[in-house]
């Protein structure tokens, strides 16, 4: 068995094992998340780290948690080679319930996100915010909006020869990130004058703020959003969603965290109501609200793929 092929069955392995622990994800999420994180982690390590470079831990504003790191494709690998066009521009911000999760949640996640992306021709950013409750509402989005700032002012003094297109920048958010995220493009107390993104993906994005009894991440939601109930509608990203500016997909797991799959199914139909017609929208087979993400850059490309495909319709390069 050749190098490739043993990667490509050690990633069937570890999707059979997620479609094992699907079922009783809800019964422990906690548990499964740290199952997840043991099950990708090694093998996201076995990863070639010669397809791209990275600069980490540039600042982006004043708090210390004001951080993001750059990855872009190497000259070699890049796909026009050393003299390639602009690139397109992924930026990732990380979930974490609201009150915790770090861009670098270890040596391997989440960076495997932009990593993927930088393998595939792109310049990827991972992005750090403040958490609650030392940032409460609408603190994260408007972190995503100073890092959208120092994006489309600095990006290309990392982009190398090619530099980066900021008429092609893909904005992605998971879980809280994915709700800071829709806040940022359609929250009017946040969003810019004029959207900075050409698209948007929401993969399992917090779309309602709800203390529901089986919502695992409740005590974040009351961290974020408040105390007082009542401001919860006016304030999650359902609200303003006939605002979104930009297209979107939305991604949701098979096996997937209280409500959150619901309340991505809601966000597509009222943009489909407000459009004419339906906006992408993925469930990702056999992966649950953690290896969702967690398994991009291993081989399994269920999603990355996906993701591409998203960016380069909605504005295809010349």
């Amino acid at each position: 068995m050749d190098g490739q092929t043993s990667a490509a069955a050690e990633w069937e392995v570890a999707r059979a094992l997620m479609r094992v622990l699907g079922p009783s994800w809800t019964d422990d999420i906690a548990a499964g998340r740290r199952a997840v994180l043991d099950t990708y982690t090694p093998l996201l390590a076995k990863a070639s780290t010669e397809d791209f470079t990275v600069v980490r831990d540039i600042a982006y504003g004043p708090h210390t948690r004001h951080r993001l790191d750059v990855y872009r494709p190497t000259a070699s690998t890049a796909p026009d080679g050393p003299t390639r066009a602009p690139a397109p521009v992924v930026v990732f911000v990380h979930g974490g319930g609201f009150v915790r999760g770090d861009m670098n949640a270890n040596t391997q996640i989440y960076g495997n996100v932009p990593r993927y992306f930088a393998r595939h021709g792109c310049v990827a950013v991972n992005v750090e915010y403040r958490l609650a409750p030392e940032a409460t509402f609408p603190g994260g989005a408007q972190d995503v909006a100073l890092a959208m700032r120092w994006v489309r002012e600095h990006i290309a003094g990392y982009a190398g020869e090619g530099g980066a297109d900021l008429s092609r920048i893909l904005l992605i958010g998971h879980s809280a990130g994915g709700s800071h995220v829709a806040s940022y493009l359609c929250d009017p107390r946040v969003r810019p004058a004029a959207p900075e993104v050409a698209g948007a993906v929401l993969i399992s994005a917090r779309l309602r703020a709800d203390v529901l009894p089986d919502n695992p991440n409740a005590p974040g939601v009351i961290a974020y959003y408040g105390e007082d109930a009542a401001r919860y509608e006016a304030d999650a990203p359902m609200a303003h969603v006939d605002a979104m500016p930009v297209p979107v997909m939305t991604v949701v797991a098979e096996f997937e965290n209280p409500h959150l799959d619901t309340y991505a199914l809601e966000f597509c139909h009222r943009l489909a109501k407000r459009d004419a017609h339906a906006p992408r929208f993925i469930q990702v087979h056999d992966h649950n609200h953690t290896s969702v993400v967690a398994h991009l850059d291993t081989g399994d490309d269920s999603l990355g793929r996906e993701i591409l495909q998203f960016l380069h319709e909605i504005n295809p390069s010349p």
